[in-house]
């Protein structure tokens, strides 16, 4: 069976077969001329202005939000990436979890790198969301290491997060560096 994304202007592209995403992301199977089933789902990502939502050049939107901050109105990610040091409660939506302590870097720096590789290819198509606990220092980090993937310079990504997210992101020397240095 063929799967068709709309997204929200009702432009469509051809997907695998496998549907991911939660059930918000709604599935009409209909039948071609030629028997061959198809399934149409509705894209879902972000609210461009929403708070914390982050536009990267390409157009995904990612939200960056702090733990400690009640969860925002309206729409739940599809995807969380939390960056703690400790495991966060779980949560009703896919997430991954980086051991990342406040103001350093991440324990396992290959399964960050892999991890934030997957938010952003994720980000295309769902709702992705970013958050360590206060949603400055970690999270725009992370964002900023996404940013890199997007196609911004590694020397230019944390102006663009504090420019596009927060002024305040990106706290220490050594997570500035992790940028730059971030593929």
């Amino acid at each position: 069976m063929a799967v068709v994304s709309l997204d929200p202007t009702g432009r469509n592209a051809l997907h695998q077969p496998v549907c991911r995403g939660r059930a918000a992301a709604r599935h009409f199977p209909v039948r071609c001329r030629d028997g061959r089933g198809v399934s149409i789902r509705t894209m879902t990502t972000w609210e461009p202005g929403a708070p914390g939502v982050l536009a990267l050049p390409s157009g995904r939107l990612i939200r960056g939000r702090g733990l400690r901050q009640p969860l925002p109105d309206g729409s739940e990610p599809s995807f969380g990436l939390y960056l703690v040091g400790r495991q966060p409660p779980a949560v009703p939506w896919e997430s991954r979890w980086i051991r990342w302590p406040d103001f350093r870097l991440p324990s396992d720096r290959e399964a960050a790198a892999r991890s934030i590789h997957e938010a952003w290819t994720r980000a295309d198509s769902e709702r992705v969301e970013i958050a360590c606990s206060g949603g400055k220092g970690r999270t725009g980090t992370a964002l900023a290491c996404i940013a890199v993937l997007d196609g911004i310079a590694p020397g230019e990504a944390v102006d663009y997060i504090r420019t596009n997210y927060a002024r305040h992101a990106v706290e220490t020397p050594w997570q500035h560096r992790y940028v730059r240095r971030f593929q």
